[in-house]
């Protein structure tokens, strides 16, 4: 298998100590891995069939992505929540960083590398180099749980470059700080005939 290009590959974690003054009562780390590489479409059209480079290249970047976030962040088991994203040069299509992060030889293979059930939340965009990503994430295998949606940012000074894609993971070891707001598998019916019933 003839794997990307990679120029680069960025690492950022982050944990939250005090939230409101308070620790957390369960701390948590956020992190984010980012593969820079060279986009292998530029010289396409817009009809082009993108799957021959998907099939060589999103399967390295999940093994390898993962990888990264599962050995910093305490091996698979400690890893909560996900989420993936794909910023995508000047001269490339969002389509192409679609490409690499909405196909099964990405996500299945990301959740399988995880451990987890539900489907991958994500962003996806086109950008100039250093653009900041704020990347969505929740519950690898709990969805509907609420303490798990949040978020992690990223950026990268020199990238991409018009001719390259960044493809994130991202990856919390934890829930938000405080989480509070209760669950969607526990919520009220809300309707708007009967929101003055809620909230009389």
């Amino acid at each position: 298998m003839t794997g990307p290009s990679i120029r680069k590959i960025v690492y950022y974690s982050e944990e939250i100590l005090l939230e409101n003054d308070a620790t957390p009562a369960v701390p948590a780390v956020r992190a984010t891995v980012a593969a820079v590489i060279a986009n292998p479409w530029l010289e396409g059209t817009a009809t082009d069939d993108l799957s021959p480079e998907v099939i060589q290249v999103a399967p390295v970047l999940a093994r390898q992505l993962t990888d990264i976030l599962a050995a910093n962040l305490g091996g698979v088991v400690a890893i909560e929540a996900f989420g993936k994203a794909a910023v995508v040069g000047a001269d490339g299509e969002i389509e192409h960083g679609a490409a690499l992060i909405h196909t099964p030889f990405f996500g299945n293979l990301v959740r399988e590398y995880f451990e987890g059930e539900s489907i991958i939340c994500f962003a996806d965009d086109r950008a100039d180099a250093g653009a900041s990503l704020v990347v969505p994430l929740w519950h690898k295998n709990a969805a509907a749980t609420r303490t798990h949606y949040q978020t992690a940012t990223t950026r990268i000074g020199d990238a991409p470059r018009p001719g390259e894609i960044v493809v994130v993971l991202a990856a919390s070891t934890g829930p938000r700080p405080h989480s509070r707001i209760g669950d969607r598998l526990t919520d009220p019916i809300v309707k708007a005939e009967t929101l003055g019933e809620l909230v009389s």
